[in-house]
């Protein structure tokens, strides 16, 4: 019985051994070409001396036997800016690579770009060789670079950032103590993986609705247009002042903007008009502590709160338009869009008082796909003057009575704004908008013109928000 069992595991681990081993006949005639998944990789447009995300591709062998390509290589050779790996095999040339009958396998692919000390941007081709029974073919590379000025964790002083090539922020950016940043319009800065300017003395960055200031993160490819907490925050420390930001978007970062314990009275500390914040993993506007005067701003999808005001300060809010959709392909939003709270819980657990001085919204809309989107609060022992001026907003009536006219002046609750279009950020009002005509004319006429430059000052009544609709324009407006 042993000896059975002997020439029977014998017999086994032969036909294994066969079978492991076998191989299907190799196709070597002339008309034998390979499949591409592509005939371009394509990266858009990347920061010189920052690699790309890497990029593949498929091979396909279509045949009914295997194909032994000869060799695949970078036309450029070794001084290619671009990196192949293919198959885990790593370099710009590769031999004698094997594909079964009907298989396939990947190529992926990385560029990074060299400086050219030019604001213009840079085209850069290559292409990739494959020579199979001697046919070759190819498989275009196109990679477009753009020159920057970087910043990698540095301290400046006072300085004018003009339109010329983009800033690139990594780490951190330091604006010193008692030093001034002036950006002009149409000043482009790009944020690294978890990136933060902080800014100690002032800044000024004056946009225009034609030529506006754009800070997002430095990813430029298409896939990450709309991707939340690309990068850390802009984060003004205590002690900075008197810092204006006109016609400045700011886009998929952590938090928009982060205004901490500062507190100059009759001057904003932060002083907002005519901003776009969109698409924050956490908070769109922090204040803590600080002065904050915003108009004609537009806070968008923000995965815990658009506005969060806390531990004192005091803020006023002008046609602003608050729309949270957050939730679309992330993580489900548990907070209200807008929180304002006078006391926090220390470390040993006791509760602190920090009374908010004025929390003023006037002509705004506070809104989003929760069911509600305000909360307050305030300490037992303090009473907070928040005040919603002519107002649409989302708040719980059994929570807030809004007929108290302490808080609630010509207040609509509950009642959809109709933005033209929220999934593509477009917050204007449609025709059939509830907060059409009727605004404040009074608080209009200090804030006249809306986000895009028009007048609120012709029609039956201002709009509520950042934007005015005429009946006459496209359904754009």
């Amino acid at each position: 019985m042993r000896s059975l069992t002997k020439y029977f595991l014998i017999t086994v681990a032969f036909l294994a051994a066969v079978f492991s081993c076998e191989r299907y006949e190799v196709y070597r005639g002339e008309d034998a070409w390979l499949g591409f998944s592509t005939d371009t990789v394509f990266f858009d447009t990347i920061f010189t001396s920052i690699g790309s995300t890497t990029q593949s591709f498929r091979i396909y062998n279509n045949n009914e036997q295997s194909l032994e390509i000869s060799s695949i290589e970078l036309a450029g050779g070794q001084s290619s800016v671009f990196r192949l790996n293919i198959d885990g095999i790593a370099g710009s040339l590769v031999r004698n690579i094997e594909i079964p009958p009907k298989d396939s396998l990947y190529i992926f692919v990385e560029v990074t770009l060299d400086p050219n000390n030019q604001d213009s941007l840079l085209a850069i081709h290559d292409s990739i060789l494959f020579n199979t029974n001697g046919n070759l073919q190819d498989v275009n590379l196109v990679a477009w670079g753009q020159d920057v000025h970087m910043f990698n964790s540095d301290t400046i002083r006072t300085q004018t950032w003009i339109n010329d090539k983009p800033y690139l922020i990594r780490n951190y950016l330091i604006l010193d103590s008692l030093e001034t940043l002036t950006l002009e319009e149409g000043v482009r800065i790009y944020m690294h993986r978890n990136a933060a300017l902080i800014i100690k003395g002032t800044l000024k960055a004056t946009g225009s609705l034609d030529n506006p200031i754009e800070i997002q993160g430095d990813r430029l490819e298409y896939l990450y247009r709309d991707i939340p907490g690309q990068w850390g925050l802009i984060y003004f420390w205590p002690g900075t002042k008197e810092n204006e930001l006109d016609y400045v978007n700011i886009k998929n970062g952590t938090i928009g903007l982060m205004a901490d314990t500062v507190f100059t009275p009759n001057t904003p500390n932060l002083t907002l008009r005519n901003c776009r914040i969109e698409n924050m993993s956490s908070v769109g506007i922090l204040g803590q502590g600080t002065s904050i005067h915003a108009s004609n701003t537009v806070i968008s999808n923000c995965g815990q709160l658009a506005i969060l005001l806390n531990i004192g300060g005091s803020y006023e809010f002008h046609h602003c338009t608050v729309g949270n959709y957050w939730g679309s392909g992330y993580s489900n939003r548990t907070t209200p869009s807008l929180a304002i709270t006078d006391n926090y819980e220390d470390i040993y657990g006791n509760i602190n008082v920090r009374p908010i001085e004025k929390a003023y919204f006037a002509n705004s809309i506070i809104y989003g796909n929760k069911e509600f989107e305000f909360s307050i609060n305030e300490h037992e022992e303090n009473t907070m003057p928040y005040v919603f001026d002519h107002c649409l907003i989302k708040a719980n009536p059994e929570d807030f009575n809004l007929e108290d006219t302490e808080h609630f002046i010509n207040t609509i609750n509950l009642e959809d704004p109709a933005f033209v279009d929220y999934q593509n950020y477009n917050f204007a009002l449609d025709t059939l908008s509830p907060a059409k005509d009727v605004g404040s004319k009074a608080i209009a006429l200090q804030f006249p013109i809306d986000i895009k430059g028009d007048s609120r000052l012709g029609e039956l009544g201002p709009d509520i928000g950042a934007y005015e609709r005429f009946e006459t324009d496209s359904i754009s407006k």
